[in-house]
C-alpha cells in the first residue's frame, strides 16, 4: 500500500470512529437532569442541605431502619416479590417483546439470595449493573437510575435486606429469545447507557427541588416507567416524562404540559395522587402506579413528596399528542342518553360496572371509582382501561380503599375489548377501537 494510500485509509478509519462515537452519544442522548442547565456539583461540595438519605427526622435511625426507608422509596419489593411468593424473593415476570425476564432473590439467603454479597459487590449490583460473579444484570433492574444513589444509602438498603429472614428460593430460567439472551451484551449497552456516577446537585436550584430530584431520579426511578424509550431500548431524555407503553400499562405524562401533563394539576392534587393514589377530578392510580402508591409513595414522608413535586414542577412541558386536549364531563344521568351505539360495551357495562361507577362516570360508592376526568378513560387507546376490567385493581391505601374485582377470567376478550370501547366512548373524550386481539395480547403482558 502506498503512503498515499495508507494516508487516504486512516482518514477513512479516523472518520468513520468519529461518526460511530457521533452516532452513540447522539442515541444516548442528555441525562435526565440536564434540562435544568444549571451548575452541578459533587455532593461534598453542597453547601445546602444535603438532599440525599432519609428525611430529616430519621437522620439518628439505624442503618436498618434507614435502609427499610430508602427500600421502600425505591420500590425494591414490588418487583421482587412474585405473586403468591414471599416478599423479596424474586420471581416476578417482566414480560418483554423479545421473552421473559424473571427478578432474583434479594434475600440474605447465601445459596439463591444475596447473602454472599459483599458492600463492594453489592454497589456493582446495585449502581452498575454486575453480579457478584461478574455477570451483567440486564436493565430490567433499574441501575441506570440507582446509579445516582450515593454510597451510605445502598448501603443502608443492604443492611436491611440482610435483615430479613433469608428465602431459598431460585427464580425460573429467563426465555429471551436470540441475541437479547446473551447477557455479555449487556457490558457494552451499560457502558453506552449507564453513566455510572453518582448524583450532584444543581447550585441554581434550591435544596427542596435536589431531594426531589434525588428521590424522582435515584431512589423513585420515575423516568423507568414514565419516559419512551430510544433504539437501545434505554431512556430517551429528550422526550423526558413524556410517558410510555410499559408492561402492558401506559404511564401517563408526568411533564408540566397544560393540556396532557401534570400542568394544571395542583400541588395539592399531585400530593394526593401521590400519597394515596386519587386527586379529586384526575382519577385512581391502578395498575403498576397503584401498586408503587401502595408499597412506595405512601410510606413516604409529606415533605418528601412536596420535593418530588417541588421538582416534577420544573420538567420541561413535552406534550402527548394522541391525547384530547379537554377531559370528558361527566355522562348524562339516564343510560338512554350519550354514547349508546356499542349494545355488547353497555349490557357488559351494564351487569358489572354501573353498580360501582354509576352512568355519570361519577361514582355514589366512592371516589376512587369515579371515571370522570381521569386519562385512562379518556385515552383514546383504552390500554388501561383495558387492563383495569382484566385483572381488576389491589388497592391498600388509604385504610379501606376500594378495589375492584378482576373480570379477566369471566369474560372474553371480545367482552373486555367492547366495554372498553363503551367506557371511553361515554366517559372519555373520543371513544377507543381496540379489538378482542389487542386484548388478547394485554393478557400476556401481565400474566404471571
Amino acid at each position: 500500500m502506498t503512503p498515499a494510500a495508507r494516508r487516504i485509509l486512516g482518514s477513512v478509519i479516523v472518520i468513520g470512529v468519529v461518526a460511530a462515537a457521533g452516532a452513540a452519544l447522539y442515541v444516548r442522548g442528555p441525562g435526565p437532569m440536564a434540562f435544568s442547565g444549571g451548575p452541578k456539583v459533587a455532593l461534598a461540595d453542597y453547601k445546602g442541605a444535603n438532599p440525599t438519605g432519609v428525611p430529616a427526622n430519621m437522620t439518628s435511625a439505624s442503618p436498618i431502619e434507614r435502609g427499610e426507608y430508602l427500600a421502600r422509596a425505591a420500590d425494591c419489593m414490588v418487583c421482587h416479590t412474585a405473586p403468591g411468593g414471599k416478599e423479596y424473593a424474586g420471581g416476578f415476570a417482566f414480560k418483554l417483546p423479545f421473552g421473559t425476564l424473571y427478578s432474583t432473590n434479594i434475600t440474605p439467603d447465601k445459596e439463591t439470595g444475596i447473602g454472599n454479597y459483599t458492600d463492594q459487590q453489592f454497589l456493582d449490583a446495585v449502581r452498575s449493573g454486575k453480579r457478584h460473579d461478574g455477570a451483567r444484570l440486564y436493565p430490567a433492574m433499574p441501575y441506570t437510575s440507582y446509579t445516582y444513589m450515593t454510597d451510605a444509602d445502598t448501603l443502608a438498603v443492604k443492611a436491611y435486606l440482610f435483615s430479613l429472614a433469608p428465602v431459598r428460593a431460585a427464580p425460573p430460567e429467563n426465555t429471551l429469545a436470540f441475541p437479547f439472551n446473551q447477557r455479555w451484551a449487556m457490558t457494552f449497552w451499560s457502558a453506552l447507557f449507564n453513566p455510572d456516577t453518582r448524583f450532584e446537585p444543581d447550585t441554581s436550584q434550591s435544596p427542596e427541588w435536589n431531594r426531589g430530584a434525588y428521590l424522582v431520579e435515584a431512589l423513585a426511578h420515575c423516568g423507568e416507567c414514565h419516559t419512551p424509550r430510544n433504539l437501545g431500548f434505554a431512556l430517551d431524555n429528550r422526550k423526558k416524562f413524556a410517558g410510555a407503553l410499559t408492561a402492558g400499562w401506559r404511564a401517563f405524562n408526568i411533564t408540566s404540559d397544560k393540556t396532557t401533563g401534570l400542568g394544571n394539576w395542583s400541588d395539592d392534587d399531585v400530593v394526593s395522587y401521590l400519597s394515596v393514589g386519587h386527586a379529586k377530578g384526575h382519577g385512581t392510580a391502578s395498575g403498576p402506579m397503584g401498586e408503587a402508591v401502595d408499597h412506595s409513595f405512601s410510606k413516604m414522608a409529606p415533605t418528601d413528596i412536596k420535593a418530588m413535586v417541588a421538582f416534577l414542577r420544573t420538567v420541561p412541558a413535552v406534550p402527548s399528542p394522541d391525547l384530547p386536549a379537554k377531559l370528558a364531563p361527566p355522562a348524562p344521568p339516564s343510560h338512554r342518553d350519550g354514547m349508546t351505539a356499542n349494545a355488547l360495551g353497555k349490557t357488559v357495562f351494564q351487569g358489572a360496572c354501573v353498580s360501582c361507577h354509576g352512568w355519570t362516570g361519577e361514582s355514589a360508592l366512592s371516589p376512587m371509582a369515579t371515571l370522570t376526568g381521569a386519562w385512562a378513560v379518556n385515552d383514546p387507546g383504552a390500554t388501561n382501561v383495558a387492563q383495569i376490567v382484566i385483572s381488576g385493581t389491589k388497592r391498600h391505601t388509604p385504610q379501606g380503599a376500594l378495589s375492584m374485582p378482576a373480570f379477566g377470567k369471566s369474560h372474553s376478550d371480545t367482552e373486555i375489548a367492547a366495554v372498553a370501547n363503551y367506557v371511553t366512548a361515554r366517559f372519555g373524550s373520543k371513544g377507543s377501537q381496540i379489538t378482542a386481539s389487542d386484548v388478547a395480547d394485554l393478557r400476556k403482558q401481565t400474566e404471571q
